[in-house]
């Protein structure tokens, strides 16, 4: 590659990403305004200074809207689980349910917006989480823009080792680690050394957000409690099996959530009458007698519980997953290059798409299941499974544009060596200092391509080629890596449109960017001048 890594070229591949935010940050556009703004500057720098040719571009944008697809497939169906539980007025069954239950609400927020939501990124990922959670905390009282907010968070401390570690892996693979080895298990240590940092830093940030003071005060002893088993269970399982470090946690923390509820310090019903985060308009009073008076709340969980367990049964039993997996689909690409020598490899099934084991289809399954148990039993109407499905569609359609947007202006950057280059400049210019920024480069990462994976194999190899140029310990290099992608997902615009499409205000991605940057950025700095301090001084 010969692209000339200078300041002006630096700034010129930065340009999409920063006009990107304030668009959506400063002025508060929507991600479906900002997007075609950011995918234009992306094509004219690329082909005005990376050298990009008609060829590329086209192949990286076909690229972007096969991926942009395969997540309008989950947007869709997540959007169609909400509907199926929204008529038959399964939420209002859920938040009754989970008052009497838990009866500290400050609890019910950590369960529906993180718990739930580590133990849906243990196992499924790809944005169900948010997709999923969003909706469940609108339907306990939660404001929206915070519903979209909270599981964002919720579910990033999973995705590094959850989705049975696909992210882990595929930073193994594209870095050449050898599984058990010396630097294999030292980079999966400090990956869920930080992670358990993060999943801290979640709980007390959803307890401020709750209540300030009052509320961390009153969820310090669950936070600590919940982290340590989630976060410290990882760390631990790390170096033992990578696959399930993160599923196995979340489940005992799901378990032990409920046991946190019977504590004396919890069991008595609490909450906060200002909360800024609750809607407090509409009370459960008023909405009480709109719930049927005969559906129980493990009823009101039935499409959610079939998700787990079609989920686990395709995803765990390997001959299952084995054998409906046999069937992918996807796209040949040639390869390409720019004027300045950045090749862009040929692919025989780019992103294959393997229908029977997608999370799309579990979802989809559960709100057809869903549809069928809420209809015999009378909680949806004649004319229901129309709205539901009407509803699905003109919901996802706003966000389509959005998505396919973000997709193809991040693998145009990509493809141009624009995401290179950003990387790189940052590393020649800070010399060893850029330690600090190492974590960022992942983060950064997540934020254009919507993933951990894809950051870890975009940024795996570069991390352990500056490690080795400035005679550092890769190892940590790694698991700051992955631990800034994985802290990333909370603010990639992909999955905050999940969050926002799903919880009915498209159009909102800045406000949510607003309160998530300062939060994931400063841990994100904090993780890396704990790696300065490990391999500098």
């Amino acid at each position: 590659m010969n692209v000339p890594t200078n300041l002006f070229m630096w700034i010129m591949a930065c340009l999409p990403i920063i006009v990107l935010l304030l668009l959506m940050i400063k002025f508060q556009w929507g991600a479906t305004e900002a997007a075609p703004v950011g995918l234009v500057i992306t094509i004219v720098t690329g082909i005005l200074f990376y050298k990009a040719d008609i060829r590329l571009l086209a192949s990286e944008s076909a690229k972007g809207i096969w991926s942009a697809l395969i997540i309008l497939l989950i947007v869709w169906t997540a959007i169609l689980l909400y509907q199926v539980a929204d008529e038959a007025k399964a939420f209002l069954v859920i938040r009754n349910g989970m008052r009497k239950l838990l009866p500290n609400e400050l609890l019910v927020v950590l369960a529906l917006g993180w718990i739930l939501e580590s133990f849906l990124q243990g196992i499924t990922g790809f944005g169900v989480p948010v997709a999923v959670g969003a909706p469940l905390l609108i339907g306990i009282g939660v404001t929206p823009v915070y519903a979209v907010i909270i599981p964002l968070l919720g579910q990033a401390w999973g995705n590094t080792f959850g989705t049975l570690a696909a992210a882990w892996d595929a930073l193994v693979m594209s870095t050449g680690l050898e599984p058990g080895s010396p630097d294999y298990l030292a980079a999966a240590f400090w990956a869920g050394l930080f992670i358990l940092l993060w999943n801290v830093v979640t709980g007390l940030v959803i307890c401020w957000f709750y209540g300030k003071g009052r509320a961390v005060k009153k969820g310090l002893l669950a936070v600590l409690i919940l982290a340590v088993i989630q976060g410290g269970g990882e760390l631990l399982l790390t170096q033992v099996n990578t696959t399930i470090s993160c599923f196995v946690p979340s489940c005992i923390a799901l378990v032990v959530l409920f046991l946190i509820g019977r504590m004396k310090m919890y069991r008595e019903e609490w909450s906060l009458s200002d909360s800024p985060i609750m809607n407090r308009h509409s009370s459960a009073d008023e909405t009480a007698d709109e719930a049927p008076a005969d559906m129980s709340l493990l009823q009101a969980f039935v499409p959610y519980i079939l998700l787990t367990a079609l989920t686990m049964i395709v995803l765990v039993v390997t001959p299952v997953n084995k054998f409906l997996g046999q069937l992918s689909l996807g796209f040949s690409f040639p390869e390409t290059s720019t004027g300045y020598g950045f090749v862009n490899k040929a692919e025989a099934c780019f992103s294959p798409l393997a229908p029977f084991t997608h999370a799309s289809m579990f979802l989809f399954l559960a709100s057809i299941a869903g549809i069928l148990y809420f209809k015999r039993h009378g909680w949806i109407k004649e004319g229901g499974t129309k709205r539901v499905f009407a509803r699905s569609v003109a919901m996802t359609m706003p966000s389509g544009i959005a998505v396919i947007g973000l997709v193809i202006m991040s693998k145009i950057m990509g493809g141009t060596g624009q995401t290179m280059v950003l990387a790189d400049g940052i590393a020649r210019i800070l010399g060893k200092a850029y330690v600090i920024l190492a974590p960022v480069v992942g983060m950064i990462g997540s934020f254009m391509t919507g993933s951990n994976m894809s950051s870890n194999i975009l940024f795996g190899d570069f991390q352990v080629t500056t490690a080795n140029l400035l005679h550092l310990d890769k190892a940590a290099f790694l698991g700051a890596q992955t631990a800034g992608g994985a802290i990333g997902s909370a603010i990639s615009p992909s999955k905050i449109i999940l969050g926002t499409t799903t919880a009915g205000i498209l159009g909102s991605e800045g406000q949510v960017l607003k309160k998530i940057i300062p939060i994931t950025l400063t841990t994100t700095l904090v993780i890396g001048i704990i790696v300065f301090v490990s391999v500098i001084l």
